[in-house]
């Protein structure tokens, strides 16, 4: 991989990524083997893109059902007003928040479109009452609950 740029990627350096993607508990050897390196120079350019901020850690897949959170809703927010003290102040708020799995800054009728997930409708009121709107400068509330997961991937396609 180039110092220069965290996105120069060599043919090699993308065989690593995908492989490590699909299973991150993959041990060096093996993917050595996958890619066609021996195992030190394979691990050099892993550490290289943990250096360069590419890859930025490792964790375990939970099935959010079997934790007990089958609930998902997709809560689209609109602040009073969009500036940046307002926004940094909502964003350090829900930064907080265990539920809130994923935190998106939006453009258009949203400020901001957050993933929250939970056991049950009484455990998100709870949430909705108690913490969202409680942060100063909400406006407004809208959530969707899903009824199903279609697709989720965390392998980037490079």
């Amino acid at each position: 991989m180039a110092e220069s740029s965290k996105t120069e990627l060599s043919v090699v350096d993308r065989k690593i990524l995908r492989a490590l993607q699909e299973d991150g508990r993959m041990t060096i050897q093996a993917i050595a083997d996958q890619v066609g390196l021996s195992p030190s120079p394979c691990l050099r350019r892993i550490r290289q893109m943990e250096r360069a901020g590419l890859i930025t850690g490792y964790s375990a897949t939970l099935d959010q059902k079997a934790a007990g959170l089958p609930v998902s809703v997709f809560i689209s927010i609109k602040l009073e007003r969009q500036r940046a003290r307002e926004l940094d102040a909502f964003g350090a708020a829900i930064s907080r928040w265990p539920e809130v799995m994923e935190a998106y800054l939006m453009t258009g009728q949203f400020d901001f479109l957050l993933r929250v997930v939970c056991a049950d409708l009484e455990t998100y009121e709870h949430f909705l009452r108690e913490k969202l709107t409680q942060v100063e400068g909400v406006a407004s509330i809208e959530s969707s609950f899903s009824l199903g997961t279609v697709k989720v991937s965390r392998v980037l396609p490079i």
